[in-house]
C-alpha cells in the first residue's frame, strides 16, 4: 500500500505511513503490559520509625557540630593593633588610650596613658596621665560633652595637677642670648571648665571659660644654674612666688574648619580676653589674644597652603606686676619651633606661621614651614621688623578630625631642633 496524505479542515496535512496501524498496535501493548505490572506489584513497605529518628538525630548532630565551629573572624594580635591606630587615626575614642600631651612646653619626649568611662551615649570622662624624660608630671581627668544643645555647644570640665622641673628662663626681651639660660620649677593645681557654642552652628562661634590655678615656682633642676641664683623678687617679678589665680576668659569669633584638630579648608579668627586675678592683688594682669588662621586647598586637596598669625598683649592691673613666667612668649613647638620653648618673653608677642602641606595619604601628611616672631615691651613695636624667624619639615600623622602625633625637625640661627608634639601646629 502506497502512503497517502489527509488534509485538515484548516488546510494542514500529514503523511500516513503504510505500517501505522501495526506501530500503534505495539506501544498499547507494551503500555498496557506496564500498567498490568505494576497493578500486581506489592506496595513498598512502610518506613521504620527506629531508623527514620536514627536518621533525623545524626542530621541535628551534624548541624550541632558545625554551628559549635561557626565563629567570626578573629583578627591577629598585630591586626588588633593596626585596627586600635586606626580608630585613633580616624578621631575616634578607645577606652584605654596613649596620651602624649606634657605637662608644659619643653619636657621633652613624652609618654602616657588614658581611659575613657563613657556615661551617656556621647558624654564621657576622661582620665590621663603622662610623664617625659625630662621628669615633667601631668595627671587630670575632664568630662566632655561634646554634642549640647542639639550638636551647637561643647562643655569641658577639667580639674588635674602638672609639675615641670626644668622650665628654661632666657631674661627679658627679643635680645637675649641662650647662653644666659636658668631653670625654675612650678607645680600647679588646677580646675577650669570651658563652654563653647556655635548659635547656628556654623561660622559664629562664642567661649567663656572659668579656671582657679595655684601657681607655685620653686628653683629649677637640670644642668642649667637655678634661677633664684640669679634674680630675686626684686630684680624679677614672680621669683619664688606662690600665686593663686581666678582666670576669666571669653571669645567671640568665626569658625568654618572641618574641625581644630586638622582641617585642609577653612579658617578661624577669634579675639579672647582674659582676666587673671590674684587672690592676693599683687600679680593680677588682663591678657589680649588676636588669633587668625586658614587653610587653602590646592589641586583638590592634594595640597593645602596653611597661614596663622597671633599677637597677644599683657596689661597690668593698677599697680600690680605680671610675673615672668606669665609673660607672652615665642619659641617651642607651637611658636617658633626652630628655638627653645619659652626662649622670648615679654609683655607683647607677634607671630607668623606658614606651611605648604603635602597629602601623602588618608593618614600621612608632609610639610614644609616657616615661622616668624618676636616679642616686644611696647605695643607699638609689634611690627614685622627684627623678626626672629626659623624653617623646617614635618610630618603628621592624622585623621579626619585630629593629629595624634606631629614629628618636625626645625632650624634656626640659635639651632635645630626635633619637635615631638600631639596636636595640629595651628
Amino acid at each position: 500500500m502506497n502512503a497517502g496524505r489527509c488534509t485538515f479542515p484548516e488546510g494542514r496535512s500529514f503523511v500516513r505511513h503504510p505500517h501505522g496501524f501495526t506501530v500503534l498496535l505495539i506501544v498499547g501493548a507494551i503500555a498496557a503490559t506496564a500498567t498490568a505490572a505494576a497493578a500486581q506489584a506489592p506496595p513498598p513497605d512502610p518506613p521504620d520509625p527506629a531508623q527514620a529518628a536514627s536518621r533525623q538525630a545524626e542530621i541535628e548532630q551534624q548541624q550541632a557540630t558545625k554551628e559549635q565551629n561557626l565563629h567570626p573572624y578573629v583578627p591577629n594580635p598585630g591586626e588588633r593593633i593596626f585596627d586600635k591606630l586606626d580608630v585613633i587615626l580616624a578621631g575616634g575614642m578607645l577606652r584605654w588610650h596613649p596620651f602624649f600631651e606634657n605637662a608644659y612646653s619643653g619636657g621633652g619626649f613624652t609618654l602616657g596613658l588614658g581611659h575613657i568611662n563613657y556615661v551617656s551615649s556621647y558624654n564621657y570622662i576622661d582620665v590621663r596621665g603622662s610623664y617625659s624624660i625630662a621628669s615633667y608630671k601631668r595627671i587630670e581627668a575632664e568630662f566632655v560633652a561634646p554634642r549640647m544643645f542639639n550638636r551647637r555647644a561643647k562643655l569641658s570640665i577639667l580639674g588635674g595637677w602638672r609639675e615641670a622641673p626644668q622650665v628654661g628662663f632666657y631674661g627679658i626681651g627679643n635680645d637675649t642670648s641662650k647662653d644666659d639660660r636658668v631653670n625654675y620649677l612650678f607645680r600647679q593645681p588646677y580646675a577650669s571648665g570651658l563652654f563653647t557654642i556655635y548659635p547656628n552652628r556654623k561660622n559664629l562661634m562664642f567661649g567663656g571659660g572659668l579656671e582657679y590655678s595655684r601657681w607655685t615656682q620653686e628653683s629649677g633642676e637640670g644642668s642649667f644654674p637655678p634661677i633664684d641664683t640669679v634674680y630675686s623678687p626684686a630684680t624679677l617679678p614672680g621669683v619664688g612666688a606662690e600665686v593663686t589665680y581666678l582666670h576669666t576668659q571669653g571669645t567671640v569669633g568665626g569658625d568654618w574648619r572641618t574641625s581644630p584638630g586638622y582641617s585642609r579648608r577653612g579658617g578661624y579668627f577669634g579675639v579672647t580676653i582674659h582676666d587673671y586675678k590674684d587672690s592676693d592683688d599683687e600679680f593680677g594682669f588682663y591678657l589680649m589674644d588676636y588669633d587668625g588662621i586658614a587653610h587653602i586647598p590646592i589641586l583638590r586637596e592634594t595640597w593645602v597652603l596653611s597661614f596663622h598669625g597671633n599677637v597677644q598683649t599683657a596689661i597690668t592691673k593698677d599697680d600690680q606686676q605680671i610675673p615672668f613666667f606669665m609673660l607672652p612668649s615665642v619659641g617651642g613647638g607651637s611658636s617658633l619651633r626652630g628655638y627653645s620653648s619659652w626662649r622670648f618673653r615679654d609683655e607683647n608677642r607677634i607671630l607668623t606661621q606658614a606651611e605648604w602641606r603635602i597629602i601623602v595619604n588618608r593618614y600621612l601628611d608632609l610639610a614644609f614651614f616657616y615661622d616668624a616672631g618676636k616679642v616686644t615691651a611696647r605695643r607699638s613695636d609689634l611690627d614685622l621688623n627684627h623678626l626672629r624667624s626659623d624653617y623646617g619639615v614635618g610630618v603628621r600623622f592624622h585623621g579626619p578630625f585630629a593629629t595624634p602625633l606631629r614629628i618636625e625637625i626645625a632650624r634656626s640661627r640659635e639651632a635645630t631642633a626635633i619637635v615631638f608634639a600631639s596636636g595640629a601646629s595651628f
